[in-house]
Parts: structure tokens; C-alpha cells; sequence
């Protein structure tokens, strides 16, 4: 009777058998099997890509190495996506008999890469099809496992030994072109550098890649930095997006990528130097990042992805601790908290992006303060969206002004409001002026049918309506667009007085930085405020400040304005230059103005600012006596088309 030790080498006998046959009818056949792969590949490529695939040459070398020469890829109709002229890689054995692909070697030789659009002909168009697939509840993803998947698989198709030598990758987008021309790239003792000339319409340069990369313990730490003198700047997108943005160097360290259970944590550090950007809608000059840094902690799970609160992210003096997540367990929510530790004021001010906070260069402060901004929004849910901001100060005060001096407010000064990039006459905001009105001397009526229209709580707030900004983060979020502001009166004074109108995320961020100090600093009072906001603002084409507009509109001083004339003046703040289009062909006024009246009115009177007795002469016409009245007789006598137009968008309540 055979032993177990017997019945064991017997078993591992035929095993053995098994896989040196079955190696032998690999090796015999190998070639065979590649070409079937290939013509595979081909099959699916024309069938599901419309794109031809083809291989010169395919054979195996050695044990475990493939070489294919001459590899193109072709759409139908439309240029070359890809053509290598040789490739031989290597895979590991051992990896391939479990089913995976694990690169060794890859050596790459003369290979050119393009993305081509012509009209609105894409020579990549057919790889970019979408499943038009709903997602359900089964179809949920698990973040965590998609992500590790993929990292695994994109690691191990990268080589420990790898030579590319003239790869090519060109951009061509109705004629804004990019090339990036690979000249050497090797990986060898998990050592990495590159050789790359990078030329476009505007500018050529040559850069270098250079650090450590581990693929098979997922580790990395590379730096990107230019040969030639100067900054690197980032090809095609200044073309096709007007976006001009450059840097020095950027650095990329991976240290840590860890999947425990359910979990999945990446670990790792970027930062960059001399980042300068510049587009339009960002700031009207360039702005400058001296020195970033992001040390990060991601986190994936089964239905999230997160920026760890652990992260720290600092640019120049100022660290702060982010936390950034996109939740699918029960609603889609997204979540975003800010942190940022104790610092100096000055060190604050002095850290702030040259170009992103021009008025703030040469300011001055002492004291400290620390922030904390929590967010959340449920996209499902939009009305709970949950935004609280705050900043706590010791001793904080602002000892120099920069070129925004806020005291200004407080005396005497030219205003000179800016129109399209145009300066416009001379304002004095002063008693010299003799349109210039006290607050006193301005209608009761016209101080409560502008504040009901433009900020009601005004003498309450300390710059901003909360409830307000959080109902403009939600219509911005629908619309996904800056559809929608939460300006109140402050920040309408700082904007006029000290900004411009352009719509930039620098004028933006600078109003409200400049708000938070001119009310939580009580440089000015709200009287002030609203004294100057009256005699700055525009209430007509070259009508500036409530003086001229009582007299350009009805012949009168501010403080005998009636109350149908209050609200006519409060109704067209918004649109002042277009008065005329309140009116109909009769020079009366159309049925939407006479709505508008009625529901301001009608709040008015809610909010007990108005009774019975103030509404006595409402109902009488109101009357435009001067100097307006002949421009609504000239859009009167030069258009007839205008009238018959529902009401403008721009006067809506």
C-alpha cells in the first residue's frame, strides 16, 4: 500500500508533467497565439472603434520578451492616432500564469502619438463614446477597490528597466498645435530621467524629469524643471482657453499607497515654485504663487473620496488643513472644511498672491486670528446647504492701508466711477459740491425704498447677509455659473470707491476682504456709508449721486421727492442707464413698472415702513419733468420694436 509521502511525489510528478507540457505547447506555439491576439485586437478595434490596427512584425524573444515593429493605428476618415516603429517589452512569467500583465522591460523607439481635430473632425472621436447607462443603486461604485484596481494595474504596466527614444505626442486643435517630443526617457536602478523639447505656436523650450520611481512598492519622487533659462510654461492651454500659466518646478512624491480593508489611503507630498498664471476672468494682471506646498492624505472608501483633514496645504507663510469629500452613501454630498492655525495678521497679508490682492500691497497689521470655514451641500437638497465662516481675532488692527485707504470715506474725496475699462468725469463727495447731499436732506421715503431694494438689513449686518450669500452659493451651484450675486450696500461702496466693475475672482475676493475690514473694524459709520453710497452711485447716463438725479429726473431737491418718485429711483439702480425702457410709448409707465411699484409698496408696508397714510397720493401719476424726459421721447421717436418686448430681464423685482 503506497504512503502518503508516496501518493505526494506522485501527485507532484504529474503535476510537473503537466506544466513542462504545457509550457512546451506554449513555447511551440506562442508566436501563433500572439498573432491571434493581435488579429483579436483588430477585430475589436474596426468593429467597435471604426479604427484600423496593424502590426508589421510580432515575435517573442527570449523566455518572457515580445517585439512588435511598425504598430499604427488608424480611424476611418481621419488622421493617424498612433504609429510606433518598434516596440520589445518583457513581461514577468510568473505574473502572467495568475493572470495579470506586469511589464519588466520596454524599450520604445521612434513613435509619434497625435490628437488631431479638424473642424469638427477628431481623429480620437470614437474612444471617447459613453455608455448611455443609468446608474442604480446596484451600479453603485466601489471607490475604493475601482481606484486600487486601476492604480495596480497602471504601476504594473510600468517598467523597472524601461529606453524610450524619439516619442513623440502631437496636439493639433484647429491649428493651436503643441508637440512634446520625448527624447530619451529611462528608468534603470529606479533612477528616472527624461529629455523633452516641448514646441508651440507661441514658444519652444526643452525640459527635464528627474528622480526616483518604484512602481513595484508604489513609491515615487520626480521634479519637473526647465533646461533653458527661465520658466516652464504650460503648452496649448494658452490658446485655447487664454489661460497663460507658467512655474519653475513642480515636485510629486509618492510615499504611501495602502489598501486596508475597505479603505484605501494614498499618501504624498506636491509642491511648486513661481506659479504665475493669468486669465481674464481670474485678475487683470498676472498673479504669483511664490511657493506651494500640499502634503496630502487621500482617502477612498466604498462610497467616498476625501482630502484628509491630516493634509496641509500652504502657500507662501500660510498653512491651513483642508478637508475635501464627495459622499454617495445615502445622498451625493459634497463637503468641504478649512482650518487655518493661529498666524499673524501680517504674515497673512504678506503671504497674499502678488496680481490677486493689489490693494492690499503695503498694508499693515498686528494681532492674530485664526479661521474655520465649514461647507456642506446635498445636491438633492440644495436649500440645506450649510455654510458658517469663522474668524476669531486677538488684538487685530490695521496699523497702515494700502492702496485702498478705507478711511478715505470719512472726508472729502474725488470719486470717478470706471465704465468699461473707461475712467468717467470727476465726482467731489464733498459739501464743495453743490449737488453733494447730506443724509438728512434726502426723502425719508427714498433712504426706505432703497434699503428694502438693495440691503433691508443694512444697519444690522456687518457686511454681508448670510442667508443671502448662501442663497447665491445655491443658485451658482444650479446654474454653474456666476449667475447670481449677495452684494448689499457695503460692498456696492467698496466696489465703486475703491475697485472696478470687472467681473474677476481678484475683484471678488478683494470686496470681501476689504468689506470684513471696513465693518468689523469701525473705520466708518453706517450713516457715513450710506451718506456716500447716495452721492456715488449711478442713477442715469453721466448721473452720479441722488443731488443730479432728483433734478435730472423731477426738477427738485432730494428732500421733496414724493413717494411714487422714491420708487421709481429705487427701482432702476440696477440698471440706470436704461431708464428709458420703464416707460411706454405714451411716456407712461409700463405694466411691469407699475407691478414692480405695487410689490414693493405692498413689502413695505409689511415690514412697517410704510402706512396707510404715506400710500394717500399713490395712486397719482408720476411724472418725469426733467432733463430725462427727452431721452424717453427720443427712444420713443427712434424705436418702435422695443415696446412691443415683454419686460427686460434686467428690471425684474
Amino acid at each position: 500500500m503506497k504512503t502518503r509521502k508516496q501518493k505526494t511525489i506522485i501527485l507532484l510528478s504529474v503535476l510537473t508533467a503537466i506544466f513542462l507540457v504545457l509550457s512546451i505547447a506554449f513555447f511551440a506555439f506562442r508566436n501563433f497565439l500572439l498573432q491571434q491576439a493581435i488579429t483579436k485586437v483588430s477585430t475589436k478595434m474596426e468593429q467597435e472603434y471604426s479604427s484600423r490596427l496593424s502590426v508589421r512584425e510580432a515575435t517573442f524573444e527570449g523566455l518572457s520578451g515580445v517585439k512588435l515593429i511598425e504598430i499604427t493605428l488608424v480611424p476611418e476618415h481621419a488622421d493617424t492616432l498612433f504609429r510606433i516603429k518598434k516596440i520589445k517589452t518583457s513581461v514577468s512569467f510568473w505574473h502572467l500564469f495568475l493572470g495579470e500583465v506586469q511589464l519588466g522591460s520596454l524599450e520604445i523607439q521612434n513613435g509619434l502619438v497625435q490628437l488631431i481635430q479638424k473642424g469638427k473632425v477628431k481623429n480620437f472621436a470614437a474612444f471617447l463614446k459613453k455608455e448611455n447607462k443609468e446608474p442604480t443603486n446596484k451600479d453603485k461604485k466601489d471607490y475604493a477597490a475601482f481606484a486600487y484596481r486601476i492604480i495596480s494595474k497602471a504601476l504594473n504596466l510600468v517598467p523597472t528597466d524601461m529606453r524610450i527614444e524619439n516619442l513623440t505626442f502631437k496636439l493639433d486643435d484647429n491649428g493651436k498645435k503643441a508637440i512634446i517630443a520625448i527624447k530619451k526617457l529611462t528608468i534603470f536602478d529606479e533612477q528616472l530621467e527624461t529629455s523633452i523639447n516641448v514646441q508651440t505656436n507661441t514658444f519652444s523650450q526643452r525640459w527635464k524629469i528627474k528622480g526616483f520611481a518604484d512602481p513595484r512598492n508604489q513609491k515615487a519622487d520626480i521634479r519637473l524643471f526647465n533646461i533653458d533659462t527661465g520658466a516652464i510654461k504650460m503648452p496649448y492651454f494658452d490658446e485655447r482657453y487664454n489661460l497663460k500659466s507658467s512655474f519653475d518646478s513642480i515636485r510629486l512624491k509618492i510615499e504611501n499607497i495602502d489598501k486596508s480593508g475597505d479603505e484605501l489611503h494614498i499618501d504624498g507630498l506636491t509642491s511648486i515654485t513661481n506659479l504665475r498664471f493669468n486669465h481674464p476672468k481670474i485678475a487683470s494682471k498676472d498673479v504669483l504663487i511664490k511657493n506651494a506646498q500640499f502634503d496630502f492624505r487621500l482617502l477612498l472608501g466604498s462610497d467616498f473620496i476625501s482630502i484628509d483633514s491630516s493634509s496641509t496645504a500652504q502657500f507662501n507663510a500660510v498653512k491651513f488643513h483642508p478637508y475635501v469629500a464627495y459622499d454617495t452613501e445615502s445622498d451625493t454630498i459634497y463637503k468641504l472644511k478649512v482650518n487655518i492655525p493661529k498666524m499673524k495678521a501680517q504674515d497673512f497679508i504678506s503671504s497674499l498672491p502678488e496680481g490677486l490682492f493689489t490693494h492690499f500691497k503695503g498694508m499693515e497689521a498686528e494681532g492674530t486670528f485664526d479661521y474655520n470655514l465649514n461647507f456642506k451641500f446635498n445636491k438633492n437638497k440644495p436649500e440645506q446647504l450649510a455654510f458658517d465662516s469663522t474668524l476669531k481675532k486677538e488684538n487685530l488692527k490695521i496699523t497702515k492701508y494700502g492702496e485702498a485707504n478705507l478711511n478715505k470715506l470719512n472726508g472729502e474725496f474725488i470719486y470717478r466711477a470706471i465704465i468699461n475699462d473707461v475712467l468717467q468725469r470727476p465726482v467731489l463727495v464733498g459739501t464743495a459740491n453743490p449737488n453733494y447731499t447730506a443724509i438728512d436732506q434726502i426723502s425719508p421715503y427714498l433712504k426706505k425704498c432703497v434699503l428694502t431694494t438693495e440691503d433691508p438689513s443694512f444697519f444690522s449686518h456687518q457686511g454681508f447677509i448670510n442667508e443671502a450669500f448662501k442663497q447665491s452659493i445655491v443658485k451658482n451651484i444650479k446654474t454653474k455659473k456666476f449667475s447670481r450675486g449677495a452684494s448689499t450696500i457695503s460692498m456696492q461702496l467698496v466696489k465703486n470707491v475703491f475697485l472696478t466693475r470687472e467681473k474677476t475672482v481678484s475683484r471678488k475676493l478683494e470686496e470681501i476682504l476689504l468689506v470684513y475690514i471696513l465693518e468689523n473694524n469701525r473705520i466708518v459709520s453706517k450713516e457715513r456709508m450710506l451718506e456716500v453710497y447716495f452721492n456715488i452711485i449711478e442713477w442715469g447716463p453721466n448721473v452720479y449721486g441722488i443731488g443730479e438725479a432728483s433734478h435730472f429726473y423731477f426738477q427738485k431737491s432730494p428732500s421733496e421727492l414724493t413717494l411714487n418718485e422714491c420708487l421709481y429711483l429705487a427701482r432702476i439702480i440696477p440698471s440706470p442707464r436704461k431708464f428709458m425702457y420703464q416707460f411706454n410709448d405714451q411716456g407712461k409707465l409700463r405694466d411691469f413698472a407699475i407691478k414692480q411699484e405695487s410689490f414693493l409698496t405692498n413689502i413695505m408696508i409689511r415690514r412697517g415702513l410704510l402706512n396707510i397714510d404715506d400710500t394717500i397720493y399713490k395712486s397719482q401719476p408720476m411724472n418725469i419733468t426733467g432733463a430725462a424726459k427727452s431721452l424717453i421721447r427720443f427712444r420713443v421717436q427712434d424705436s418702435t420694436t422695443v415696446d412691443s418686448l415683454a419686460m427686460p430681464p434686467e428690471f425684474a423685482f
